[in-house]
């Protein structure tokens, strides 16, 4: 498989990303945990078929030391027991942020409040930010037809 463009190679869309990028420092810098963050990322990933994202963010969050098994539970993370229920607000907030078209009022209140039991106002911004950004990124890539496997922990900087 190849992709659409050389997109990485692009000098408009590397303005874009420079973008792009600099929101994501701005969003992983305001308190929200290291590993919530990457769990969101590969959530969203998953929901989008976003192959590339995928395999960029679970290999991240294994050279962060976040644990296989809880890598493999993320796409079934309701019926998982691994999970903190602050991550679960957070991952329930991201299938919902995700899943827009697919719900008619968009996020619920409740899945909204239960974030905000474990979060505060910066860390909500934060991960509203990240969600919306990996939405981005999926969308980019999956457009873009970007091969996954090939990432290498740390391979953007």
């Amino acid at each position: 498989m190849e992709s659409r463009v050389n997109y990485f190679g692009n000098a408009v869309a590397g303005k874009v990303m420079k973008h792009i990028n600099s929101a994501g420092k701005v969003a992983s810098d305001a308190g929200l945990p290291a590993a919530t963050q990457e769990l969101v990322k590969i959530r969203a990933s998953q929901i989008n078929g976003c192959g590339f994202c995928t395999d960029m963010h679970t290999k991240d969050a294994a050279a962060a030391g976040e644990t296989q098994q809880r890598l493999n539970l993320v796409a079934a993370w309701r019926e998982a027991t691994v999970f903190t229920e602050a991550e679960r607000a957070a991952l329930e907030l991201a299938e919902q942020g995700t899943r827009i078209a697919d719900a008619a009022g968009g996020v619920s209140d409740e899945a909204w409040a239960d974030a905000a039991k474990h979060y505060d106002e910066d860390q909500l911004v934060a991960l509203i930010s990240l969600i919306a950004l990996i939405n981005a990124y999926n969308r980019i890539n999956v457009i873009n037809q970007q091969p996954a496997g090939s990432y290498r922990p740390g391979q953007f900087g």
